[in-house]
Formats: C-alpha cells, structure tokens, sequence
C-alpha cells in the first residue's frame, strides 16, 4: 500500500518537473550554446504533453519510466519500472508490478479507473456514485481538467534567458540506447520573480531522433530523482497501448462502480504526500507560544511541539479542535482517508469505503453519542463532510504497536513508567500532524491524548487520576460489532480513576476484532497486560506470565512480540532495579520499535509527567528529540504568550 502511494509520488514529481521545465523551456533565447541545448531537450521532452491543435488527431507516446535515481526516497523505488502511455488531454495509463502484484491506473476520457488484476479488483469512478452510502445525496459532479500544462505559452515566450547550463553528456540507458543529457538550474533573478524553487533540473534526448530519454531534479538537500524513459516512442495518430486506454478487466470480470470524486481524491492523495518532511526538532528551550484561540480551546506550541487546549461540551470541543487545526485536520483526512485508506484496497482486493462503511454501520449502534456530536461539530469547523470525519475516526483499529509497564522492584525508587511505542503509517503524513491534546469534558475526567489532528478517540492516553494507557492492534479484522477501539479506550481516560474500574470497562465493552492493552495506575502497586477479543478477555498483572508473554519480570508488564518482546524482556531483565526516566526511554529504541516508529511516549503517571517524540524526516520517533510535560501544569496552566507577528 504504501509502496504504491510511494510509486504516485515519483510519477506526480515527474509531472511537476515537466511544467516546472516549461518556464525556461519553451523556446526562450539563450545566450550560449548549453543553455540552447539545454532548452532543445526540454523543448523535446515537454513536447509529449502537448495536446494537438483542435481537429487534429493526436499521437500517443509510450515510454517504459525507469526510477534510476531515488536518493532522498525509498530505497526500494530505485529500479522500479513503470509502463507509460500518454495521449494528451484525456488518455493516460501507468501500470508498475509492487511486491509481485500488477497494478494499474488510467483515464480514458471522462473515467479514471484503477485495476489490480491479480486480485481480481477492477474500480471505475463515475459521478452518479454517492461519495457515501449514509448520504445517498452525497454524489458530486465531476469536472476532469484536461492533462495538458497549466501555463500560457504566449507569456512564457516573453521571460527572458533564465537558465545557467552545463555542457552536455553521452550517457548509456538501460535498454542499450545512448542519450544526450543536459543539466541546468534557474539563475536567482528568475527563482526569485516567478517563486520558482531551485536546484538542478535534468533533461535528456536520443540524439538520433531527439525522442525523451532522461528527466530528472535534484533540490541541492537531498532529493535527486532520475527517471530514464526506456524504449521510447511516439505512436501514430489514433494508436492505443495494447491493453487499450480504457480499465482491463477480463470478460465477465465484475467492474465495481465507486464515487470519481473518491479516486480524484486519491490521486491528490498522493501527489500532497510527496514533500513535508519533518526536519529534526533543536533542543528544548522552554519556549511557549500561543497561536491562537477558540471559545475555551486554544492552540500552542511548546517547543516547536503543538498543544491543543479542547474545552467544554462536546459541541464546543468539536469545533474549537476544528477551528484552531483546520489545515491539519484537512491533511489528515486526505491523507489516511483517500491516500492510505483507498491505497489499501489493492492490498486486500476490497474497495475501501465499502468496506468501512459496513463497519461504520454495524459500529454506529454501539458508539456514545457524545463522540458523535463531537465528531460533527470538527468536520463542520473545518469544512468537512460529517462522513468523512466520522470515517476516518475509525482509522485506528488498524494500528499495531507495543508498550510496557515497569514499577515496584524493577525501577529506581519504585516510580512506575508506562511506554508506549507506536509502530505504523510512518511516512504517509500523519507525523507533519502530531499534536498534545488536553481535553477537558464537561462530564468526566482531564486527560491528555497523544495523537493526530481530527482523531478525537484515543491511542495513547493518561488521565488527570494517574490512569495511563495504551495499545497493540491483532488479527479479527471484521469483527465490528462492538465499540470502536479507540473510543473505548477513551471511555477509560474519562470514567476511570482506578485500575480495577478500566479493567471493567474494558471487560464490559462491547469490543471488536483483538486487541492488546497495557494499563498503569498511579495509585496500585500494579498495572495490567489484556488479550481481548470480542469474546474472550484475559489479564496479565505485573511480574505474571503467559503463552504468548512467557517471561516473568518482577514490577513488570511487557507488551509486544516476536523478537521485539524478547529484546524488550531482556532489557529490562539486564536494568532490573536501575530504571530512571531516561533507562525507560531507552527501552523503546531499535529494535524494540519498528522502522515504522511513528510516535513514542512515557508516561510516570504518579506525578503525571509524560514524555512525546514523533518521528522526523530522518528517525523514527524513539530516535529523536522527547518534550516533557506535566498533565497537571497543562490544566492549570494560563495561556502561553501570543506569538509575534510576521
């Protein structure tokens, strides 16, 4: 799943640089005769995105686009080839094989379609399909822009010379041909009028016909993409691929009809997945800011970190998280619900939101209505549908994990700690989208939510009675009738204040598929390992054992499996009677958490201090910088000062 959005990145950023190219492509005059030939094969290569004059056929071009060049991606892009076919302004497909599965996706006219044969799913986009199966109101015209550039020629023409070029060089391709490749990068006058980024951009022709071979740009911070355009050619007037511009199903194979507006999604999806990667956070300097404010909610950074104040009914709490992380909660929704969320049904050869619309369904008639409430008044705030909200709350009980308690004997003076590691969606988005949200309901208790602009359930959580929880997802999937895990869990932060009272409200549930939770108490010299699914229930208290847990640590809860567990138990075994805050911290780093690491935290719940790292552009979460905060400062906390104007 997250190869194929990785995959879309790569062919949005090609597309970027094509119109990137037509700035100081498209016949400008050059002073010297690099930057000439530079223009030239710029000219050649952005010449396959021109549509052709009206009532003139047009020719198609095919390509077979090879990643030979992916620093600053995934490793596992570079190599990757992807099957090309271009007719501009209404037909293009793209077809690449992902862990050994074929995948394609095209426009024919009016219709995007997407097919993963080998799982024998086969979706097409039409406009008459409600966006969601609870409104059936909810279908939404399409309005499909043609595939062409999106500048005008007649003003391009009059820029001046802007581009600084390097002499060309003969290079070999991968399918034996030679290409003519020339690189330049846009002088700082040119970068500065048009806002235009930097860095250097590459282009490359076969000399022997002056066909595309080689486009490429590199940012001088790290990405330097190259993709070599294998076997190019540009097909005669009328010519389709062989597979045709339209979706490939087999005779007799069902083609499922879903929302165009749910795959135009998708594919924004992707294309707003490509940048923002987070840069290391400095070290700490105390520094709080408020960004802004929202009835009783109020925003705030505290050293580079973003915590949100929510504050009142669940209407209000609602619509101040909507308003004060509007843009957040947007992104979020974009990105797990249409990128991840669609991008999974090529996983499981089931399309999405039918998918989550069932669960949502048999969900709904165990869910508190407050969350609803809460629910909707986000989405109106940030101008959203209610669905859309609702839909990508249920998110979470996907997440798989792991997390320990360690108290008593196993710690210095007995202190307990409660750690939370959160391995998954790494890298989709979620991490630019990170925030410490301090709820406080008018019914119920203060609690402090560890996760994700719009997600008002919970996953890793402490409450204002020293309750601290968290959880790993397990197999089950489909097992919906019950309530939401995370909200379940929420239900614990706001009725509990002892351990016995969360382990009842877990018990009692309903619950759904399996899940694993390890639950601390600041006031019980112990806290709890659970094994649930919605109809078995079994506990693991501090220094037991168990089939699947077999090592038996005194003061000690561990939750999480295969080698992973057992590095975990062997070091805590090794620190046995030594742990400090930072010991505790250093439980969670490699390999204890994944590569996935998006999110760590510790909690010490007897003094309500917790600690909070997210994963960066460069580590994973238990690898880089943890803010510490106190739950009982944060509640009594006045605002921080407003931020200076810029």
């Amino acid at each position: 799943m997250k190869l194929i959005l990785r995959l879309l990145k790569i062919l949005a950023a090609l597309l970027a640089i094509f119109c990137i190219g037509v700035f100081f492509a498209w016949r400008f005059y050059f002073t010297d005769a690099n930057s000439r030939g530079f223009a030239e094969a710029a000219t050649g290569v952005l010449a396959v995105l021109e549509p052709p004059p009206p009532g003139v056929s047009g020719r198609p071009f095919f390509a077979k686009l090879r990643i030979a060049k992916a620093d600053g991606l995934a490793d596992e892009l570079l190599g990757r080839e992807i099957d090309f076919a271009f007719l501009p302004p209404h037909h293009a497909r793209l077809e690449a094989e992902v862990d050994g599965q074929r995948f394609a996706i095209g426009r024919n006219g009016e219709e995007i379609w997407i097919a993963a044969p080998d799982k024998d799913l086969f979706i097409a986009g039409a406009e008459d399909v409600p966006r969601f199966k609870s409104n059936p109101a909810s279908a939404l015209p399409a309005d499909l822009p043609p595939l062409i550039l999106p500048f005008d020629p007649e003003l391009l023409k009059a820029l001046p010379a802007i581009v600084d070029a390097g002499a060309p060089e003969e290079r070999a391709l991968a399918d034996g041909g030679t290409a003519r490749v020339h690189r330049g990068m846009l002088k700082p006058g040119a970068r500065n009028r048009f806002d235009l980024p930097g860095g250097t951009f590459t282009f490359g022709i076969r000399p022997a016909d002056g066909i595309p071979a080689v486009i490429g740009y590199a940012d001088g911070a790290g990405l330097d993409i190259e993709i070599e355009l294998l076997g190019a050619r540009v097909g005669a007037a009328g010519e389709a691929p062989p597979q045709g511009w339209g979706i490939p199903a087999p005779a007799g194979a069902p083609v499922e009809r879903v929302a165009l507006a749910h795959l135009q999604r998708f594919a924004e999806a992707a294309v707003g997945a490509m940048g923002g990667e987070i840069a290391p956070l400095p070290a700490a300097t105390g520094e709080k800011v408020l960004v802004a404010r929202s009835g009783e909610g109020r925003l705030e950074l505290h050293d580079g970190v973003r915590v949100l104040f929510v504050k009142g009914t669940p209407e209000e709490m609602g619509a101040q998280q909507g308003e004060l992380l509007r843009g957040e909660v947007r992104s979020v929704v974009e990105r797990i619900l249409y990128g991840v969320g669609v991008g999974s049904s090529f996983d499981k050869g089931r399309w999405f939101f039918e998918e989550i619309e069932d669960a949502q369904a048999r969900l709904m008639a165990h869910m508190d209505p407050r969350y609803l409430r809460e629910m909707d008044a986000l989405a109106a705030a940030a101008g959203l549908e209610k669905e859309e909200v609702r839909l990508a709350n249920f998110f979470p009980e996907l997440f798989h994990c792991s997390g320990f308690a360690i108290h008593g004997p196993a710690t210095e003076g007995g202190t307990l700690y409660h750690g939370r590691v959160l391995d998954y969606l790494r890298g989709v988005g979620l991490e630019q989208n990170a925030a410490v949200a301090i709820v406080q309901p008018d019914q119920g208790n203060a609690w402090v939510n560890l996760g994700y602009a719009g997600f008002i359930g919970s996953i890793t959580a402490m409450n204002e009675k020293g309750i601290a929880i968290g959880e790993m997802g397990g197999r089950g999937e489909g097992n919906w009738d019950g309530k939401p895990m995370a909200q379940l869990m929420r239900e614990v932060m706001e009725k509990a204040s002892t351990l016995g009272e969360a382990v009842e409200i877990m018990r009692r549930g309903p619950r759904t598929c399996e899940y694993y939770y390890v639950i601390s108490d600041a006031h019980a010299d112990r806290a709890v390992g659970i094994a649930a699914t919605p109809d078995t229930f079994e506990t693991v208290y501090s220094g037991e054992s168990h089939p699947k847990l077999p090592h038996a640590i005194g003061g000690a809860v561990l939750m999480s499996s295969g080698d992973r567990y057992e590095e975990l138990a062997r070091r805590v075994q090794a620190g046995h009677g030594t742990f400090d805050a930072q010991g505790a911290l250093d439980l969670m780093t490699r390999p204890v958490c994944m590569n996935s690491n998006i999110q760590s935290a510790l909690f010490a719940p007897q003094t309500l201090d917790f600690w909070i790292a997210n994963a960066d552009g460069e580590n994973v979460a238990s690898h880089t910088r943890y803010t510490k905060f106190n739950l009982g400062d944060l509640l009594k906390s006045a605002p921080a000062p407003a931020a200076a104007a810029r």
